[in-house]
C-alpha cells in the first residue's frame, strides 16, 4: 500500500491513506506527500454488544473519512478492511476496488467475514488479487471482468554481480523472514534445517520476524539440539544488509499470497528454496532456473535441496545470478501501469 501511495503522490496525484490505527509512525516510510488519516479505532471487543457497536462506530468513522478526502476511487487492502471499506461507502457514488493480500482459499477468516466477503465482494468496482489461481477462486462469485490479477512489486535495487555467493569455508548463514506463525511453517524448516546441520558446523539459520508463534519455535529448536545454531532476531525494518550477507534464502510456507520476502530475497542476489505452496512462489521461481521449488511441507525435501546447495557452491552461484532478474520482471513501474489500466477500466465502465 505504501508503493502505491508513495508512487502515485510522487507523479503528481493527490493521495490519502487512511487506516484505523490511531498511530502516524508507519513500519514502511510514507512519503509527506500522502495525506495520512489516522482514524483511531481499531481495536478488539470480546463482548457482542460492544464488538456490533465499536463496528458500527468504526463505519461511520470510515464513512466519513473516505467523503472528506473527495477520492476519486478508493482502493483497500485486506479482506477485514475490504469489508468495512465496501459496507461504510454505500451510497457514496465512489467507485471501490478491494484487494486480497493471501490465499483466501487457506487463509481462512470465520464464517461471518467468508460470508460478508461473498455478499459483498460483487458490489465492488473491481476485485485485484495476486495470482491467477486465487483469481479464478475470486471469478466463482465476482463478475469474471472485474477481476484482476496484479503482482507485488520488487522496490529493492539489485545486488552487484560481483558480490555473489563465496564457498562455504567459514561461518555461513540460511536467512528466513515473516511472521512468527504457523502459515509460514518455521517448524518445518526449523525440522529440515535440523537434518542438515551436522553436516555443515558453521551453518546458522537466521529467522527474522515476530509473532506469537515464537516460544514454541524455540522449544522445538531445544528439543532437536540446534537452539545454538537458530537465531530469531525479531522484526527488522531494511533486512537488506542481511540478506545480502547471506548464502541462502528458504520459503518454508504452508501457504502465501505473493510473498515479498521471497521477492526481497531473490533481488538481493540470493539463491532461494522454497515450498511449492498453492499459489506465490511458483509465479515468481523459475524452477531450476532461478531457483528450486520443492513439494509442499515436505521437510525431507527441503532439507535435501538445502544440503545440496550448501555443498555446491557453482550451483547457488548459478541460481543467485538469476535471481536478480526479478527486479526486471516485478518493477514498480511494471506494476503500477496494471493498477493504472484497472483505474482506467473502472471508469470507462462508469461512464454513462
Amino acid at each position: 500500500m505504501c508503493n502505491i501511495a508513495n508512487f502515485w503522490a510522487a507523479n503528481g496525484k493527490e493521495v490519502t491513506l487512511i487506516t484505523l490505527e490511531s498511530e502516524t509512525t508507519d513500519f514502511y516510510t510514507l512519503s509527506s506527500e500522502v495525506n495520512r488519516v489516522a482514524l483511531g479505532l481499531a481495536g478488539h471487543s470480546p463482548r457482542l454488544w460492544d464488538a456490533l457497536w465499536n463496528n458500527l462506530h468504526r463505519l461511520k468513522g470510515l464513512r466519513q473519512a473516505i467523503r472528506a478526502s473527495r477520492a476519486d476511487a478508493v482502493i483497500s487492502f485486506i479482506d477485514s478492511m475490504n469489508i468495512s471499506t465496501l459496507l461504510a461507502s454505500i451510497g457514496l457514488n465512489v467507485p471501490v476496488i478491494v484487494s486480497e493480500r493471501n490465499d483466501p482459499r487457506q487463509y481462512h477468516v470465520g464464517w461471518v467475514r467468508s460470508t460478508l466477503r461473498r455478499l459483498l465482494y460483487p458490489r465492488a468496482s473491481a476485485v485485484v488479487v495476486q495470482t491467477d489461481r486465487v483469481r479464478r477462486w475470486a471469478q466463482e462469485f465476482v463478475r469474471g471482468e472485474a477481476v484482476y490479477s496484479i503482482p507485488n512489486p520488487v522496490t529493492l535495487p539489485v545486488r552487484e554481480l560481483d558480490e555473489s555467493v563465496g564457498p562455504l569455508d567459514a561461518s555461513h548463514n540460511i536467512v528466513a523472514m515473516g511472521r512468527l506463525a504457523p502459515q509460514k511453517g518455521f517448524d518445518l524448516l526449523i525440522r529440515a534445517f535440523a537434518q542438515c546441520a551436522m553436516k555443515y558446523p558453521g551453518l546458522s539459520l537466521v529467522i527474522l520476524g515476530e509473532g506469537e508463534g515464537r516460544e514454541d519455535l524455540v522449544r522445538l529448536a531445544k528439543g532437536l539440539g540446534i537452539a545454538n545454531r537458530v537465531s530469531m532476531p525479531g522484526t527488522i525494518k531494511d533486512p537488506t544488509k542481511l540478506l545480502r550477507q547471506a548464502d541462502l534464502f528458504v520459503l518454508s510456507s504452508r501457504f502465501e499470497g505473493f510473498p515479498n520476502a521471497l521477492l526481497e530475497a531473490m533481488a538481493s542476489g540470493l539463491p532461494v528454496v522454497s515450498f511449492d505452496c498453492p499459489t506465490g512462489p511458483r509465479e515468481i521461481i523459475r524452477d531450476g532456473v532461478d531457483g528450486i521449488l520443492v513439494p509442499p511441507e515436505d521437510v525431507e525435501a527441503l532439507a535435501a535441496a538445502v544440503d545440496r546447495l550448501m555443498s555446491d557452491e557453482a550451483e547457488r552461484r548459478r541460481l543467485a545470478l538469476r535471481a536478480a532478474e526479478v527486479t526486471e520482471r516485478f518493477e514498480l513501474e511494471k506494476v503500477m501501469a496494471m493498477w493504472e489500466a484497472v483505474l482506467a477500466e473502472v471508469f470507462e465502465r462508469r461512464k454513462p
